[in-house]
């Protein structure tokens, strides 16, 4: 049975096949792990010689031994079929003798008004006004970090999210209060990419469809990130300097350190504000479709989830202690 004996053919047909579907680079380097540690499970055999019982009993060994969390064994699974389908043509049957892993049934972690209060007292600058965004229009951390300035509407006082996840776009509400401060952040990030035009840079990241559909699109302002990094940096695919988006590291640390700053207790995190920003608009009275369609959820019953949250704590139901 053959073995694979030059690991790097195999890995950078795969690789061309993700840029080829555009694929993102972190999917990219996710699905090439999986690609790897599938392999030397097997002991280095081919891909190519084996098929759907090996990937099940990769799959298997996962949950059973790894003890990993459902979502990582899916991720690990589409990475396969992404391998059998689009790099080795090679269609496998249904994968049924799978074990799968266990979904924990587990309420979100969301603050409370004060909580939330007290966490963002605690930051400042851009951190503080992407936290701010976080909880007034209830983003995810990512679909904030990639906020193109052209998606951010003052005067109907909106954010488009593009490509969320699911690759659906929404559109949820941008707060007054944030106004003043997002445009004055604009005004020192137009400034900036102004200096990066001069310099012979200025360019942004567009994917492959766009960049050929608009070959000016990249250096124009409205296509900039309204988060920029502070720093040029070379993109790994292409070799071109540009400014990409601010690491989303950062306001993970910032925010862990707030809450802990302002004695919480609670594992806090820049999600935590979109769990807390359902919460709390459920609390005001809003209806669950409209928060449904505030955060892009496919399914009510995902939405649903906060109305389990809200009746923690006696919010909906009276403790027979208190009525002795």
């Amino acid at each position: 049975m053959p073995t694979l004996e030059n690991p790097p053919k195999l890995l950078d047909q795969a690789q061309a096949a993700l840029r080829m579907k555009h694929y993102s680079i972190r999917t990219e380097r996710v699905y090439l792990d999986w690609i790897k540690r599938y392999i030397l499970f097997h002991h280095k055999t081919h891909p190519a010689q084996m098929g759907a019982p090996e990937v099940e009993a990769f799959l298997s060994h996962l949950a059973v031994a790894g003890k990993v969390a459902a979502s990582t064994q899916n991720q690990a699974k589409s990475a396969l079929l992404f391998l059998y389908r689009e790099v080795l043509a090679i269609e496998l049957p249904w994968l049924d003798n799978v074990t799968q892993a266990k979904t924990p049934q587990r309420l979100p972690v969301v603050l409370t008004v004060s909580e939330v209060k007290s966490v963002l007292n605690r930051l400042d600058g851009t951190l503080w006004l992407m936290a701010s965004l976080l909880y007034g229009g209830g983003l995810r951390l990512m679909e904030c970090v990639r906020l193109r300035v052209k998606d951010v509407d003052f005067e109907m006082r909106q954010v488009t999210v593009r490509e969320g996840k699911g690759f659906k776009d929404r559109v949820t509400m941008l707060p007054q209060s944030l106004i003043a401060p997002l445009q004055a952040h604009l005004a020192r990030v137009r400034a900036l990419h102004d200096e990066d035009m001069a310099e012979g840079y200025g360019a942004v990241y567009l994917s492959y469809a766009l960049e050929k559909k608009y070959p000016n699109a990249a250096k124009e302002w409205g296509w900039q990130y309204v988060f920029p990094s502070r720093g040029l940096s070379v993109d790994p695919r292409s070799g071109v300097t540009r400014r990409h988006h601010v690491d989303e590291k950062s306001l993970q640390r910032a925010v862990k350190r707030a809450a802990q700053q302002a004695g919480i207790a609670k594992p806090a995190t820049p999600h935590t504000f979109r769990h807390s920003f359902a919460t709390h608009l459920l609390q005001s009275g809003y209806d669950i479709r409209t928060v449904q369609e505030l955060l892009g959820h496919k399914d009510v019953q995902t939405t649903m989830v906060y109305t389990h949250v809200l009746n923690r704590g006696g919010k909906g139901v009276q403790s027979p202690l208190d009525i002795l």
